[in-house]
């Protein structure tokens, strides 16, 4: 495949994207706690997890060894901090969760199966075929600057997860006003993490790729962290009112 014909796949992708976008702010993602029947069957919530997060870790290994292991320093460090969210998301976190008897829409694996395929393969292609930068780089301030965001991000899912987790018991399902850390100040600090995290990615990569998935993970985690959020303060009288939903003072 050519440059041109991959970044105009890539274009195509950010469309849809778009729409997705449109779609997820009339329509809640029916899993966690919005889930609801007229789904189809269902699995269990952490086999979900895996099923839905750890194919983007096989696809993208595939792609970026598609020529081969000779992997340059650079896209080398872009695919392990690549690597070290996805496999914490499909294999560590579950593992994690206390949500004994809680289920997931087949139809949402699937479909999310689908999204980490095309992320995964738009990247790990990328750094194959296409990456080239020079020693400089290092110390360019994109890369400076998105090295920090992604690892800053990273850190803020990781403990904002970490909260969730222990806010219960294991073998109830019941959910609880989450406080620390930034839910102090916003309702779904996982996900501003997680937003956080691959705009840095695409800041210190300087890709389309990587700016098109940084797109795709904003138009999935904004609609997501807004449903959060009204579920919340429908939900608890004495929810906190001076909290965003996503990001702290403005969203």
């Amino acid at each position: 495949m050519n440059y041109a014909l991959y970044s105009q796949l890539l274009w195509i992708w950010i469309a849809v994207a778009l729409v997705a976008f449109l779609y997820l702010l009339r329509e809640n993602a029916p899993y966690g706690r919005h889930v609801r029947p007229g789904w189809g069957p269902t699995l269990d919530n952490r086999l979900g997890w895996f099923l839905m997060e750890f194919p983007v870790v096989v696809v993208f290994l595939s792609a970026l060894l598609w020529s081969g292991p000779d992997i340059s320093l650079l896209p080398g460090l872009f695919s392990a901090c690549f690597l070290c969210h996805y496999l914490n998301r499909s294999i560590i976190y579950p593992l994690r969760l206390r949500t004994l008897g809680k289920r997931m829409p087949l139809a949402i694996v699937l479909s999310a199966v689908g999204f980490n395929f095309i992320n995964g393969f738009f990247l790990g292609y990328y750094f194959s075929h296409f990456a080239e930068y020079p020693d400089s780089w290092l110390l360019d301030s994109r890369f400076l600057a998105g090295l920090v965001l992604f690892w800053a991000g990273l850190a803020i899912n990781w403990h904002s997860d970490n909260i969730l987790i222990h806010l219960r018991k294991p073998g109830t399902t019941d959910y609880v006003i989450p406080e620390g850390g930034l839910f102090r100040w916003i309702s779904c600090p996982n996900l501003f993490g997680e937003m956080l995290e691959w705009t840095g990615f695409a800041l210190m990569t300087w890709c389309l790729p990587a700016f098109a998935f940084a797109i795709w993970t904003a138009a999935n985690l904004v609609p997501r962290a807004m449903a959060h959020h009204r579920w919340y303060r429908q939900t608890f009288s004495g929810y906190p009112g001076d909290r965003k939903a996503i990001i702290p003072w403005m969203l």
